[in-house]
């Protein structure tokens, strides 16, 4: 069966793992995933992930999730650009989640990166979720 959104299938899974106190969760692998990942690795939403083969042809990622004091440290994970209506923004309009505690993650010609980051390399792009 095809997946019309993996970004969102891996938010909806980082969402329901940390609704169940989940220490690790499973997700298929591919490389916009990961991409994704490495942004929420260095940002410190989640402490690390790995690839690894299932049988041949088929990866998948395994991702530890991250909590303080008993609590997800990602109070809340949400899509923005969707399939049917994808959201672009220039690097002056990148927006600002929660006056900065947040970030915007961005998909930009330089690869996946922060709304931070973009703003460092002056660059914008397509903004594919927010989190805080």
């Amino acid at each position: 069966m095809t997946m019309s959104d993996p970004v969102a299938d891996l938010l909806t899974r980082i969402r329901n793992g940390q609704h169940a106190r989940r220490q690790n969760i499973k997700a298929p692998a591919s490389a916009l995933r990961e991409n994704l990942l490495d942004v929420l690795k260095r940002e410190g939403y989640i402490r690390d992930y790995s690839r690894y083969n299932v049988r041949p042809g088929i990866d998948e990622i395994k991702i530890e999730l991250k909590y303080f004091e008993g609590e997800p440290v990602i109070k809340e994970i949400a899509r923005i650009s969707k399939p049917g209506r994808r959201v672009y923004s220039k690097v002056k309009d990148l927006p600002r989640v929660y006056n900065g505690l947040g970030i915007s993650i961005v998909s930009t010609p330089q690869g996946v990166m922060s709304d931070a980051e973009a703003r460092t390399n002056n660059v914008g792009g397509e903004i594919l979720c927010t989190v805080f």
